[in-house]
């Protein structure tokens, strides 16, 4: 039996096939060598890696082999036939470029099975005569790049806020979202497609000519108001903004959308309150000023507190509150500004006021917080209440020139007139005299003659701790701590003791 000896050629195929499998083995893109007649005969680790197999073997034999063992679709889902799988288009004589497909495993749900997304390259190894020799699969693994993609596509379209893409090579839109589309009201066919200049983004747009040349040129728009043209024939005030993004390898720019619409009427709705205020605030006929609530600093005063207190609009306006003249007392003021800045309101607070004139006036005065331009302020009305209160002391004091002797005064008038003298105070404050026990009224009434404990012990005969006990009933009861202001309140009440005969207590007030 005799030793076959190798055709030359044959011989001379194999160390040109060795030579190129060492040249393409350390490459990052997967190899695949096809032989027309041995079909697949050598593939280099990562194309073995790229369809997640450990061995050559594991890709099968032939054309049917791989078609058996693997499912290639294109990127709109379509799966491809016999004849369009790379291995028989280059078998088929046939050579491409950029071909990109999705690879699975066949066998097992789609969404559970192992996949990767190529981009093939078909080449041809020919002889001298030109004639194919092998064949070369190149493949990139670019599934990173378009599960990226995917991801932005998916983000892109949920994100609410409106935004479009346009290519820049021909400024044509290549994408839109829903927020745009509901946003403006044209479909997606009106703006897919279109370019840049029919549907026009940037009309009317601020800095129109600097966002144009950024736009060319491919770099950042910053924010800029606009106004987009509808298509049923209106318009909408917008802000725009544009970031040059890259696009299957394409450079585009992404332009984003605020909707000032919304915006725009509500600042339209608050100009018209705030004139609307600042008509009535300079109507009033009752004197008010507007300040800020922070640190009380003087915004606005009317008509009326300039024609009331006579200071004008340079004397006042600017000015901190503790800076103006008006205020007699600092301590009041001081009290007013607390209760503000606690409460945020304030109803009839009572004060004396200094006019410029150098007129003491009584006043009630009446605040609240409000919101201006986003800004805290206290809007502070002043009632002039320095007729009445000179009315009702006029009243009392002709009262009193006539009440020399109180006694023929009932209870009632008798507190109604201390109520009188003293408004402030709540009418439930303290007991009134019907709440004292006989012996108390003959205690306070000594008190009020000025006599001390010792002598009203004498005076009604009784011991100097059954005198204290009584004393200090009558604080408890007309809630006060001390002789002054006891005999103060007894004389608000128009009780005095009256003139005291020897040895007899004075007489109790008329019930």
């Amino acid at each position: 039996m005799t030793n076959e000896v190798p055709d030359e050629a044959v011989l001379r195929q194999q160390v040109d096939r060795r030579q190129l499998q060492e040249i393409i083995a350390g490459l990052g893109e997967g190899v695949i060598l096809i032989d027309p007649i041995e079909g697949i005969v050598w593939a280099n680790e990562r194309a073995l890696v790229q369809h997640d197999v450990a061995e050559l073997a594991d890709l099968g034999a032939s054309a049917q082999d791989y078609r058996e063992r693997f499912v290639l679709k294109y990127r709109n889902n379509h799966a491809l036939s016999d004849a369009q799988y790379p291995i028989d288009r280059l078998l088929a004589g046939e050579t491409f470029q950029d071909v990109v497909v999705e690879v699975r495993k066949a066998g097992g749900a789609p969404e559970d099975s192992w996949h990767c997304m190529h981009q093939l390259r078909g080449l041809a190894l020919t002889d001298s005569k030109e004639k194919p020799e092998s064949f070369v699969l190149v493949i990139t693994d670019v599934t990173e790049r378009f599960t990226a993609e995917e991801r932005f596509e998916r983000t892109f379209n949920a994100n609410p806020a409106p935004a479009i893409i346009c290519r820049l090579s021909d400024l044509r839109y290549v994408k839109v979202n829903q927020g745009f589309l509901e946003m403006t009201g044209y479909s997606r066919d009106d703006v897919i497609a279109h370019t840049t200049y029919e549907v026009d983004v940037l009309e009317n747009a601020a800095t129109r000519e600097t966002a144009i040349v950024a736009l060319r040129e491919g770099r950042t728009i910053p924010q800029t108001e606009a106004t987009l043209r509808l298509p049923g024939g209106g318009s909408k005030f917008v802000v725009v903004a544009g970031q040059p993004i890259e696009m299957g390898e394409e450079a585009c720019m992404l332009f984003t959308f605020m909707d000032m619409e919304p915006r725009k009427k509500a600042e339209d709705a608050l100009r018209q309150s705030e004139e609307r205020f600042a008509r009535s605030f300079r109507l009033t006929p009752v004197p008010t000023f507007l300040s800020t609530r922070d640190s009380m600093r003087l915004l606005d005063v009317n008509e009326a507190f300039m024609a009331v207190l006579g200071y004008t609009e340079e004397e006042t306006v600017g000015h901190l509150g503790s800076e103006l003249a008006i205020w007699i007392n600092p301590a009041t003021r001081r009290q007013f500004e607390q209760q503000i800045e606690q409460r945020g309101s304030l109803r009839n607070f009572e004060l004396q006021l200094r006019t410029k004139r150098e007129e003491v006036l009584d006043c009630l005065l009446s605040a609240e917080t409000v919101t201006i331009q986003g800004q805290e302020c206290v809007l502070t009305v002043i009632q002039d209440i320095t007729d009445r209160k000179r009315s009702e002391g006029e009243l009392i004091t002709a009262i009193e020139a006539v009440m020399q002797d109180t006694s023929w005064f009932s209870r009632t008038v008798i507190e109604k007139l201390a109520i009188m003298r003293h408004p402030e105070r709540p009418k439930t404050a303290t007991a009134g005299l019907s709440d004292l026990t006989d012996r108390e009224i003959d205690v306070l009434g000594l008190m009020c003659q000025g006599l001390g404990d010792a002598e009203i012990v004498k005076k009604l005969g009784l011991t100097r701790n059954t005198v204290r006990n009584h004393v200090a009933r009558i604080y408890n009861k007309i809630q006060v701590h001390s002789r002054a202001a006891a005999i103060v309140w007894a004389r608000e009440r128009g009780f005095t003791g009256g003139p005291a005969k020897k040895g007899a207590p004075p007489r109790r007030p008329t019930r």
